[in-house]
């Protein structure tokens, strides 16, 4: 976030509602490298395609998704496709890490509208998984409740 304590202009842009921002010319380092508390040692995104395994049709889009995923972003890194739930994922699932803000956004506004049925939680790393889990999480679709005693553990050892 900017230092500089100069009021904002209030000017409107020519929309009529949008507000008239100067360019200082130089973006935000935000743009290519995650802020903290991102977890330097770590990718910085991961997002967890949910799908329903007991519905045929939605488990045979989500693994149409998944090779979709592998051809489109062949840079990222994807997990297998899970038949069953994981860990503290309550229903089917694979996985996707992004690592840069670039490939975050990328993904994300692919997936926005190449998701079909399927549900998906995407989540930071910091040095905090269960935050990241449940408090700096945000969906795209049907919201699931996670086994968050599954985390708990996970952080005891």
């Amino acid at each position: 976030m900017s230092t500089q304590t100069s009021p904002l202009p209030t000017t409107l842009n020519p929309d009529g509602k949008s507000l008239y921002n100067a360019s200082s010319g130089v973006k935000s380092s935000a743009y290519e490298q995650f802020p903290p508390p991102f977890n330097p040692n770590r990718n910085g995104f991961d997002f967890h395609v949910y799908y329903r395994q007991e519905d045929e049709n939605e488990k045979q889009f989500a693994r149409e998704l998944h090779e979709k995923v592998r051809r489109e972003f062949p840079e990222l890194r994807v997990y297998k496709f899970w038949e069953k739930p994981v860990g503290p994922h309550p229903t089917a699932m694979f996985e996707i890490n992004t690592f840069s803000p670039h490939e975050t956004g990328a993904l994300f506004s692919w997936l926005a509208v190449n998701r079909g049925p399927c549900s998906v939680l995407i989540h930071p790393n910091t040095d905090d998984p269960y935050k990241d889990h449940t408090e700096l999480y945000t969906w795209m679709g049907k919201a699931w409740t996670l086994k968050t005693d599954i985390l708990k553990q996970l952080l005891k050892h």
